[in-house]
């Protein structure tokens, strides 16, 4: 009985649910999509031809390509290089094999491969295939002409309608990446520290082959969704500790007026390596580190200075003259945290993201508190200490 209703579950198994809003989105771009690629042929072709002007398969099409546009069956060469290759294996089985069933059959088993080996997977163009099989003799008579009427016009419209109206509406098409924080680079064959722990690319790369099998799935999203569930983990295995458990609350803020002079005499008298710059209701305009009073400033016998290069710079864009003060060579905009802001969302961007201190502000923007690597190193040690206080030895 178990496995009955196991079967029962496998054999109607569906999609992922998705909100009213996508799926009215997709009905939406599905409509402008076949109405424009219709409309389009009709008045440019249709009344000069005897092929119809509008394809079948487009409609299939235009499921990936406003149902599912971040697929990669949905992306401009899988429907372009798909429907053209299939569109040629299907014309020429019809012309050198006489029986239709044959021909068909033939066309399919050859148009897969094909498709496969171009990396153009396109579902749809399975019935391009058959279509230049089994489409009458109107179609047959067009013989090669079909790849580019009606079919190469159908396929450019359908694409054209799904890059516009895609983008239009949140979608990125043709589909780019899932954003990651990225490291800054130090110029070496280091993979970037969130790589170096959990799964490498490699394992999901070496886990896909051993699968065997082809998943609707891009493989750099696949890899970020891991590497997001991987954060989900940690982030409720670490209690959801919050910035505001870890973060120094006494901070010590400079104003953009301030000189460098004075400013670097903070960092040495506190021994610190980075000032919030504030405005005068406490909101974080910049952050001053050492990095930036060593890469853009001179040095001589008074302290720092705004180099000559940027002076001149100024002075040719008609600009005041820089006054040697903090707002002369400050990083902005500033990269901060909240309070509420889980410990868990921290790491990618101190690891991977090369921030070594992060301004922690109110829901005014105004500066709280600052949270720093060796802070979050603590806090993720501490944590572990008392995880292993938990656990029963075994």
């Amino acid at each position: 009985m178990a496995q009955n209703s196991d079967m029962l579950k496998r054999l109607f198994h569906g999609s992922p649910p998705v909100s009213g809003l996508e799926r009215f989105r997709a009905g939406i771009g599905a409509l402008i999509g076949i109405l424009i690629t219709g409309l389009v042929a009709r008045l440019a072709f249709g009344s000069f031809n005897e092929l119809p002007y509008l394809l079948p398969p487009m409609g299939a099409s235009a499921v990936l390509l406003f149902g599912v546009p971040a697929s990669p069956l949905a992306q401009p060469w899988s429907i372009i290089g798909g429907n053209m290759v299939s569109a040629l294996i299907g014309v020429t089985a019809a012309q050198w094999i006489d029986d239709p069933a044959i021909a068909a059959a033939i066309a399919i088993a050859f148009a897969i491969p094909a498709m496969l080996s171009l990396r153009c997977l396109h579902p749809p163009s399975g019935a391009v295939a058959l279509t230049a099989v089994l489409g009458g003799p109107v179609i047959h008579a067009a013989g090669y002409h079909f790849l580019l009427w009606p079919l190469g016009a159908n396929t450019l419209l359908i694409v054209l309608a799904a890059l516009v109206f895609n983008n239009l509406t949140g979608r990125s098409y043709p589909h780019s990446v899932m954003p990651a924080t990225t490291s800054p680079g130090h110029g070496t064959r280091d993979v970037p520290p969130m790589s170096r722990i959990g799964f490498t690319s490699a394992d999901i790369e070496a886990a896909l082959m051993e699968y065997g099998q082809l998943l609707d799935v891009d493989r750099a999203d696949l890899e970020a969704v891991m590497r997001s569930a991987e954060l989900r983990a940690f982030r409720r295995r670490s209690g959801e500790l919050r910035c505001a458990d870890i973060m120094s609350r006494d901070v010590l803020a400079v104003s953009p007026g301030e000189t460098l002079r004075e400013a670097l005499h903070m960092l040495r008298e506190h021994h610190i390596k980075v000032l919030p710059v504030t405005d005068e209701d406490a909101r974080v305009i910049g952050i001053l580190t050492q990095t930036d009073l060593l890469t853009k400033t001179s040095w001589g016998n008074g302290g720092p200075s705004v180099r000559f290069g940027q002076r001149l710079g100024n002075a040719a864009r008609m600009k005041p003259a820089p006054q040697d003060v903090v707002s002369d060579v400050m990083t902005t905009p500033v990269r901060t945290a909240t309070p509420n802001m889980p410990v868990a969302d921290l790491l990618p961007l101190m690891a991977d993201g090369g921030l070594h201190h992060l301004p922690v502000v109110n829901d005014q923007g105004r500066l709280v508190g600052i949270i720093t690597q060796s802070d979050v190193i603590a806090a993720l040690f501490e944590e572990k200490l008392e995880q292993e206080a938990k656990t029963p030895a075994a």
